[in-house]
Formats: structure tokens, sequence, C-alpha cells
């Protein structure tokens, strides 16, 4: 029976079926929201309201033709989207999506919140070396503001995930969950480290105005331009993933995670990730692209001192407690 369940954990839910499906209903979620912010109708035509319009768009790319570059290194050229939706599946396993600490099974651990946040941070190396083994000059410029990048937003969203957790006193996502759902006023003492982890999410995430790597208007389409077919179907979904896993965890950390069983946990976990993206889509909307050395000098001169102030506030709010 044990291995029956874990095998459910790993394949079903919330393993790899339940992040295909709805990572994919993600999508179409916050193309909805963001055509509806522009006064536009967003898919429409495929299912109801077009809410198939992003498995569609899977399927046709999987039966496209995939062509790998000429001078490119066609094993790591080919392996990486592999590598990088696989990176992003296992990050997703660590969620305290229906159990907690007395039910905690193989995949809760001391620490785990680490491990989640670095598995978070490969996908921006598999971008960069999926942009330099492409050997384009587009996909190369890419690749370096995709590395850029992450040298500005790493450090403010750890530190306000870190938050949360010295005022739990664990570094279990579990743990930290079950000590905000017994102390719920608490959590409004990381609402200034909540809005630092959402901006940095959707740098992460290199969506508007945070979209640098892959401006269309400047570099045709970054480190993705030399990809086509079932590899950059793979990128698709690892984008789509990694926003649910984001949210996911910003949900866990700042807004008391999942509690309930299985079905109120699957219930909780839809409604407060859907809640994460309903912002990253508003602030898609609300902004245009910015320049690279203007989100370094953003994340560095704003998001990081005030990361900094969050934990400052939280140590003063342990110290009271105690």
């Amino acid at each position: 029976m044990d291995i029956l369940k874990t095998l459910l954990y790993l394949f079903v839910y919330p393993g790899l079926l339940f992040l295909l499906i709805y990572s994919t209903f993600c999508e179409w979620f916050d193309r909805k929201l963001y055509a509806r912010f522009q006064n536009r109708m967003g898919p429409l035509h495929t299912g109801q309201s077009g809410i198939l319009q992003p498995i569609a768009d899977i399927i046709k790319l999987l039966f496209k033709e995939d062509i790998v570059p000429e001078k490119a290194d066609k094993s790591i050229f080919s392996a990486l989207p592999v590598f990088g939706l696989a990176i992003v599946c296992t990050a997703a396993l660590y969620l305290p999506v229906w159990h907690y600490c007395k039910e905690a099974s193989f995949n809760s651990f001391p620490g785990d919140l680490i491990v989640v946040a670095f598995l978070l941070s490969l996908p921006t190396l598999i971008f960069f070396l999926a942009g330099w083994h492409s050997t384009n000059f587009f996909a190369t410029i890419g690749a370096v503001r995709v590395l850029t990048m992450l040298f500005g937003y790493e450090v403010p969203l750890l530190l306000a995930l870190l938050s949360p957790a010295i005022l739990a006193d664990s570094w279990r996502l579990s743990e930290i969950a079950v000590f905000y759902q017994i102390n719920p006023c608490l959590l409004l003492a990381n609402i200034l480290g909540f809005c630092i982890a959402v901006i940095t999410l959707q740098a992460k995430l290199e969506r508007v105005p945070f979209d640098i790597p892959h401006a269309e208007t400047e570099i045709v389409g970054g480190v993705f331009t030399e990809y086509s077919g079932k590899k950059l179907a793979f990128f698709r979904l690892l984008s789509d993933i990694e926003m649910v896993v984001g949210a996911g965890l910003i949900a866990t950390v700042f807004m008391g995670g999942f509690p309930g069983g299985l079905w109120w946990g699957l219930l909780n976990f839809v409604i407060k990730t859907l809640i994460i993206v309903f912002l990253l889509s508003a602030i898609r909307a609300a902004c245009s692209r910015m320049r690279i050395d203007q989100m370094v000098s953003f994340s560095w001169r704003y998001l990081a001192p005030l990361a900094v102030l969050q934990i400052f506030i939280v140590i003063l709010l342990k110290g009271f407690l105690k």
C-alpha cells in the first residue's frame, strides 16, 4: 500500500499528471486575465472559453519539425529541455500540498525550503546553456541576459523566502505552513516579503516587465530562437510548471500552505496559486519592459534592502514574542 501511495504521489497527484494538467490550466488562466486587462478576449475557440488552447499549442509543437542547428552541440542542445522539465517537476514534489508534519513522507525533511529554492534556480542555468549552445547570435545575447538577471533577483527572492522560515523557526516547508495555520495573524508580519517574492517570481519566470531575455522586438526570441518542435514544447511546459511551483512555494510560506486532507488540500492549492497567478498577470499587464541594467539596479537598490528590512522586522517580532 505504501508503494502504491508513493507511485500515485509521484505520477498522479500532486505528481506529473496533475502538474501537466494544472500548469496548462494556469497558462490559460494567465492568458485570459492578461487579455481582459487589455480589453481583449484571449483564447476563445479551443474548448470551452478556449481552455484547451495551451494543450492544443503543446500538441501542435510536438508534431512540428524538430530542427537542430548545424553548429550546435546536438547532444546538449537536445538534452537541456528534458533536464529542465525534470528539475521543475522534482521541485514540485517537495511542496506539502496535502500532507503535513505527522504525515510527512519521504520527500519532506528539514531544509527542503532551501532545496526547492535551489531547484527553481536551475532552470535559469538551463536557459543560459540552451542559448549558449544554440550558437545563434540572438540566442547568445538572450543567454547572457538570463544569467545577468539571475544575479539581480535571486538574492532578494531567497531573503524574502527566509523571512517566514525565521519566524516559524524551521526550514521545513510543512512545518512553516503548520506554524502559520496555527498563528494566522503572524502572516501580516511577512506582507513586505510576500510582495518582494511575487515581484522576484515574475523576474524568475522572465515575464513582462522582466522578459528581457526573450524580447521579440530586440532579439527575435532570445534563448529559444533556434528551438522548435518537441524541444520548444518541453520548454513551454517547463515555464508553465515553474510558474505553478513558484506560486505554490510562495503560497506555502506566505499564505499558510494548503490545510486539510486530500480534497481540501487540493482546493486550497488551486485557490492560493491562482491568486498568485492573478497578481503575476496584473504586473504583466500594468508594466512595460525594463532594460537589463534597470532590472539589476531595481533588484539591488530596492528589492534586496527591503528583503533585509523584512528579515529585521521578523527578528524583532520573534524576540518580542519570546
